[in-house]
């Protein structure tokens, strides 16, 4: 039991920082960028590839994250600021997105061919026993790394002005930018962090998993997935998402059937869409308001 509950809180990192960076571009933006997965998988290619060129792991690593999140802030000039300009109430960067995907995923596959890459094992190597339960250092980092990402956004949401500003910014830009705030430099902010977890995510997964130009679809479906879960609303509740996840998946995985992991987390997400459609931490907070409301009637009432 341990050891399927550590296995999925690993997991289910990875998902929750996938979920989390397209959280953060909604939390500004009001967009979803749908070509998170594909720089996931840029980054874990762009290591495997330097990598077998002889350069050392720290320099592919930091190539990778550099890259995801170039092609990240690519993404915001390419595909969704023209479309936001010519109508912000459009839906058509759910389109130009999907084409960003296509296109990375396309290139890729052209310079790496389908086979798929190894990845320097590094800290997968290295075993911890933990009782009853086995996890190799990278695990541990990437629950480590999990735990930072939601503490680094709580100190972000609350004493940047990307935090404060970023909802003010996605629910009208036009009042934003009369009261001075920049929305261009605020999407760009969120769009290179979106594409820098993004590529955390593959630099943590790449030594526990393999890399190809397919995989970020899978990636992306699975952070996708645990975003509507979380709570697409608060992208601490992404991570949140994520961490459900990955320990259902992986439970489901363990007790259920070797193929379970392919097709629970929609049965998953469909329940939780059925049941609590803003995600399932967001209905704790309305539940919170609720109370609160209630407490203030009262209050009133007995004045």
């Amino acid at each position: 039991m341990l050891q399927v509950l550590l296995s999925g809180l690993t997991v289910g990192t990875i998902y929750g920082l996938v979920a989390m960076a397209f959280a953060i571009v909604f939390y500004v933006t009001k967009v979803i960028n749908f070509a998170t997965g594909q720089l996931l998988m840029v980054s874990i290619l762009l290591v495997s590839g330097l990598v077998k060129l002889g350069l050392p792991d720290w320099l592919g690593i930091v190539t990778g994250l550099v890259a995801a999140t170039v092609l990240g802030v690519a993404t915001y000039f390419i595909a969704v600021r023209p479309v936001l300009r010519f109508d912000r109430f459009s839906f058509a960067w759910l389109v130009s997105t999907l084409g960003v995907a296509i296109v990375i995923q396309a290139t890729f596959a052209l310079i790496y061919g389908p086979a798929s890459q190894p990845f320097p094992r590094g800290l997968h190597a290295i075993p911890v026993r933990l009782g009853p339960a086995t996890l190799t250092v990278q695990e541990i980092v990437t629950l480590a790394v999990g735990l930072l990402a939601i503490v680094g956004w709580h100190l972000v949401r609350r004493y940047t002005l990307l935090g404060k500003l970023g909802k003010a910014i996605s629910t009208d830009p036009e009042i934003a930018s009369t009261v001075g705030a920049n929305v261009t430099a605020f999407a760009v902010g969120a769009f290179a962090i979106g594409g820098f977890l993004a590529g955390l995510a593959g630099i943590l997964v790449g030594p526990i998993t393999y890399g190809n130009p397919y995989l970020g679809d899978t990636y992306g479906i699975f952070g996708f997935i645990a975003l509507m879960i979380g709570g697409i609303q608060r992208p601490a509740a992404a991570m949140g998402g994520g961490l459900v996840l990955g320990v259902l998946s992986i439970a489901a995985n363990t007790y259920i059937g070797a193929q379970a992991s392919d097709w629970f987390p929609f049965v998953l997400v469909l329940l939780v869409l059925l049941l609590t459609p803003n995600g399932v931490f967001a209905s704790g907070d309305q539940l919170r308001r609720l109370f609160r409301t209630r407490r203030a009637y009262q209050q009133g009432v007995n004045a």
